[in-house]
């Protein structure tokens, strides 16, 4: 008996990690392919007349045990994958992959979706079902329905491939980081680093039975080192070594995958009828446009260029004062800026550190919720875990009412992806009066504890955690009937305003009054020292404005033209960030081939969300810090406008229910000290 193929007899229907095997999973995929198909031709062969319901709805609730299957084997291949994960993910993904193609490819599925469509206007259907026979009907028209025979042969061959090539590139990536150690057995090459820093080095130089300390590229190592060791030789071996990630013609290259990813994405748009991929892409979301794109970033990039020139200078000036350095590197970035930080705020991350238990950063952020959206979070242990160190809470209204189950895995190891993100093991939805609950993750990469030390943050860090926190309240309040419409299924370039906006939540008293205590005596975090971090909170805004709308940029450069010119992936990444660029260039250095947010993730024409989602944040918070961070009013105003709604309508009316107006970058552009 496959457990996966099975109802989850668990708490909660919670996904049964520890009695799942590897080897369940290709034939749980087989089978569930299998009941999902057969509900397709449940629907394609019905008798009666197409209708909304025997046709849009049954298509959105077909599907459900495969959708459960695809979400654990997914998010364990990013959280805690193994070479056999791995392999199975290669079979799996060209059969998914093919079954999408089945669906949106079948004549007879699209004629009765059709029908419904072209009969809209005489059905009597309210928001969320207009949404929802919309996206049904693009979902077949942006995938090829209305393509030839040999279009959509050509179609699927397409799609079959890009499934395999972007597994392929993130499988480079996690093999690239995990490949590279920096061991340094002589103490002086530590100088500089904080004491939780080289004992984190040296305990992970224990567990591989080496002497003395290890450096790799996991962000927690990484980061500390790039900005505190004094020792510039081995932070430009460290530096060199994170940009050349899969670039360096061996076997685990990406270079030929980032092109054959652009050229399939190019030519897929074009079978479609687009222009560009970001034609194809922009037209479900916010933005619409390429052009809209362009303009947008250019205009934030007259903006920020001035001011990220300024601070360059500033700190080139500082460099060559401290320690007579001529030419400022990309080495030297995090650790002049840090000590320039520290001189001009006498701030500096390991003072902040001791206020920043981990513990209590997730108090925190659990109370935060508990007093904006009455939320209670109780950590239980009747459900299974797919690793020991994942946490798992239960989360109720105020009245005891299941709201959500939600994992948080917070620490790095080898089967890990870098960063952080949030994820869904099962979607919310309402069938026959039963609101049927969702499962919500965390996974992020934060510093474990030592010895001697818990898990202590950097600001950084728990701007990070607030960040994903506010995708899972994304996720947990969601209220739509539809799973497709649920939570975060909303455009990409809305899906980050509930994350960016809770970070605001990070540089206000009243709310780091809740949870930023000394791990040691428990005193509140010092008022001089939250004022220090408002401060401090525009420092190089214009450098890290310039740095995400280069990102921007290069992510348009590959996916609003034509690719097909392109031979070398380094020399179109140039072109691209000409306009942006400060640092010298580094000759064995790339991003794209390690850009895994558009070549792996979903990403591709949509990095500028970020900075698009920052605009509606800094609108968003604005009405907050009017009205007081906790003002109950505004609080429901956002949970009952933007997260609970999902995807049911078009994200600036919503935005504009919750806010009354259309935000304006004025507030971003203010906050960040660029006017």
């Amino acid at each position: 008996m496959n457990v996966l193929n099975s109802k989850f007899n668990t708490p909660y229907q919670t996904a049964p990690f520890s009695k799942i095997k590897n080897e369940d999973y290709l034939p749980a995929f087989l089978k569930a392919i299998k009941g999902a198909k057969a509900e397709i031709d449940a629907i394609t062969t019905n008798s009666e007349a197409p209708t909304f319901e025997n046709t849009i709805e049954a298509l959105d609730f077909s599907g459900e045990q495969l959708d459960r299957i695809s979400s654990i084997f997914f998010n364990l291949n990013s959280a805690e994958t193994n070479d056999t994960i791995q392999k199975i993910a290669q079979k799996v993904s060209p059969l998914l992959s093919e079954f999408s193609n089945d669906i949106t490819l079948n004549e007879s599925l699209f004629k009765r979706v059709k029908a419904v469509y072209d009969s809209k206007n005489t059905l009597d259907l309210n928001t969320e079902q207009s949404t929802l026979l919309d996206k049904k009907y693009k979902g077949f028209s942006r995938n090829g329905a209305n393509l030839s025979e040999d279009k959509k042969t050509r179609l699927r061959e397409i799609d079959k491939a890009l499934s395999q090539l972007k597994l392929k590139f993130g499988e480079h990536v996690l093999a690239e980081t995990n490949a590279f150690e920096m061991h340094l057995t002589n103490e002086k090459d530590l100088a500089g680093l904080p004491e939780g820093a080289k004992e984190a080095a040296q305990q992970l130089a224990e567990s591989k039975q080496k002497d003395g300390w290890l450096i790799t590229l996991d962000y927690p190592s990484y980061i500390p080192f790039m900005t505190y060791a004094s020792n510039r030789e081995l932070r430009k071996k460290l530096a060199i070594a994170a940009g050349a990630k899969a670039f360096k013609g061996n076997e685990y290259d990406n270079q030929d995958h980032v092109l054959q990813i652009a050229k399939l994405r190019h030519e897929r748009a074009n079978l479609l009828g687009y222009k560009t991929h970001a034609h194809f892409v922009l037209e479900e979301r916010m933005a619409k446009t390429p052009e809209t794109v362009q303009h947008f970033l250019n205009e934030l990039l007259e903006k920020a260029k001035p001011a990220a020139e300024r601070e360059f200078k500033n700190l080139e000036a500082f460099a060559k004062e401290l320690d007579g350095i001529e030419s400022l590197q990309k080495w030297d970035g995090s650790y002049y800026s840090e000590k320039l930080k520290q001189k001009l705020f006498s701030l500096d991350d390991e003072q902040l550190k001791p206020y920043f238990k981990l513990e209590n950063v997730i108090n925190g952020v659990f109370t935060i919720a508990e007093r904006l959206y009455d939320l209670k979070f109780e950590e239980i242990n009747t459900i299974d875990k797919y690793h020991e160190d994942v946490l798992t809470y239960k989360v109720t209204d105020l009245k005891g009412n299941l709201i959500s189950i939600f994992y948080a895995d917070f620490f790095p190891r080898p089967g890990k992806r870098n960063g952080a993100w949030m994820t869904v093991y099962k979607s919310q939805y309402i069938k026959n009066g039963k609101n049927s609950r969702p499962h919500i993750s965390n996974v992020c990469n934060f510093t474990k504890p030592t010895k001697s030390k818990p898990s202590l943050l950097t600001f950084n860090e728990v701007t990070t955690l607030f960040h994903e926190f506010g995708h899972a309240l994304h996720g947990i309040l969601a209220n739509t009937t539809y799973p497709s419409l649920s939570g975060t299924s909303v455009s990409w370039d809305f899906v980050e305003l509930p994350s960016q906006v809770l970070e605001n939540w990070c540089y206000e008293k009243e709310a780091l009054e809740l949870f930023a205590t000394h791990y040691e005596t428990g005193e509140m975090i010092p008022m001089e020292l939250i004022e220090k971090i408002k401060a401090s909170a525009t420092f190089h805004e214009g450098m890290q404005t310039l740095r995400q709308i280069s990102f921007g940029l290069l992510d348009m450069s590959w996916h609003g033209q034509d690719p097909s010119a392109i031979s070398s992936v380094k020399a179109h990444e140039n072109e691209a960030f000409k306009n942006t660029k400060l640092y010298p260039d580094v000759a064995e250095n790339c991003m794209s081939t390690a850009f895994s947010h558009i070549f792996q993730g979903g990403y591709s024409s949509g990095y500028y969300s970020y900075k698009w989602a920052e605009v509606l944040d800094a609108d968003a918070f604005e009405y907050f810090l009017e009205e007081g961070i906790f003002n109950k009013e505004v609080a429901k105003k956002f949970k009952d406008n933007v997260l609970s709604q999902g995807g049911i309508e078009e994200p600036m009316t919503l935005y504009k229910r919750f806010r009354g107006k259309e935000p304006q970058p004025e507030a971003l552009l203010k906050r960040a000290g660029l006017i």
